[in-house]
């Protein structure tokens, strides 16, 4: 092992070198560990993502309207007693729903 320190990266920026520099030991062994743990967790949840993508039927239901994607899947929402259908899926972080239909449409 080399007496002189070790030289940064190019592409870490200059806050984060200034940073480390000025941990302790104990510190930077810390941040060492979490810092190859995010990376591998940041890793995995990229390639179940795009595993995700991969699985996504082609195929349209046939009463799948066209502004809603195929990973949606058919919920039921009761309001005001009644009970409807709604397609529902994810987008981004949020929760997006779309009108269907009754549950019962003679009642």
């Amino acid at each position: 092992m080399s007496y002189e320190p070790p030289t940064p990266p190019a592409d870490l920026p200059t806050d984060v070198i200034d940073t480390l520099n000025g941990y302790s030991p104990e510190l930077l062994r810390d941040v060492a560990h979490y810092a190859e743990d995010l990376a591998e967790h940041r890793e995995r949840e990229a390639r179940l993502a795009e595993a995700e993508e991969e699985d996504e039927i082609d195929e349209r239901p046939d009463d799948l309207p066209d502004d809603v994607p195929t990973k949606a899947t058919i919920t039921i929402k009761e309001i005001n007693d009644n009970r409807y259908y709604y397609w529902q899926w994810r987008d981004g972080d949020k929760i997006r729903s779309q009108y269907k239909g009754p549950v019962n449409p003679d009642g």
